[in-house]
């Protein structure tokens, strides 16, 4: 098979972890999310869980400069290692599915790479984030807000191109319209029929 990377960009609530993990099972490829993270650290040496912390974190260029090349800022430093990683995994060949981590960016000269950007409608967003962390509706949209946030200047800080832009990626899909099931397997059409001409 030719290699296929699949990334997931997605909004939070959006279901883009779960058609992640669907999509991963689905073509027998290992997951990249926060795992990504334990990998570093056996690499290094270093404790996954102070790694956490400064992870997908915007780095601040008023508070952080580089000196000679390096910079002071962990979560960038972070970031780095990351798309390293990333890059290392698609330079060998293999193949396999990535959440966020500007994996769009960061892997675009990748033959294999193909884009998926994950939205929804707020209000089922709202829904699947009551029902999955137990919140009020006025917490659920707060935490929502608060997340994506995060993520837009973390994928801003790094990139050219906006989180969310549609140009970015090689196809944006609203969950909300059809629901989980359905936008998997209007997905996995999708990668199928990218697959035969990759």
């Amino acid at each position: 098979m030719e290699q296929m990377i699949i990334s997931i960009g997605r909004e939070f609530g959006s279901a883009g972890h779960e058609i992640a993990e669907r999509l991963a099972a689905q073509y027998q490829l290992p997951l990249y999310d926060h795992n990504l993270l334990d990998e570093i650290a056996g690499q290094k040496g270093l404790d996954s869980r102070d790694l956490r912390a400064h992870d997908e974190v915007r780095r601040s260029k008023l508070l952080n400069r580089k000196v000679r090349g390096m910079d002071s800022s962990p979560s960038y430093n972070l970031a780095l290692l990351q798309f390293d990683f990333l890059r290392e995994k698609a330079e060998s060949g293999e193949s396999f599915v990535v959440v966020g981590r500007c994996s769009e960016t960061v892997l675009k000269p990748y033959k294999g790479l193909i884009s998926i950007f994950v939205q929804g409608d707020m209000d089922k967003k709202v829904a699947r984030i009551m029902e999955l962390y137990h919140k009020t509706q006025k917490d659920a949209e707060d935490f929502i807000k608060e997340k994506d946030k995060r993520r837009r200047q973390y994928h801003n800080s790094h990139c050219d191109l906006k989180w969310g832009d549609s140009r970015n990626y090689h196809l944006c899909i609203n969950s909300s319209k059809l629901g989980v099931d359905e936008t998997l397997n209007i997905l996995i059409q999708y990668i199928d029929a990218r697959k035969k001409v990759l």
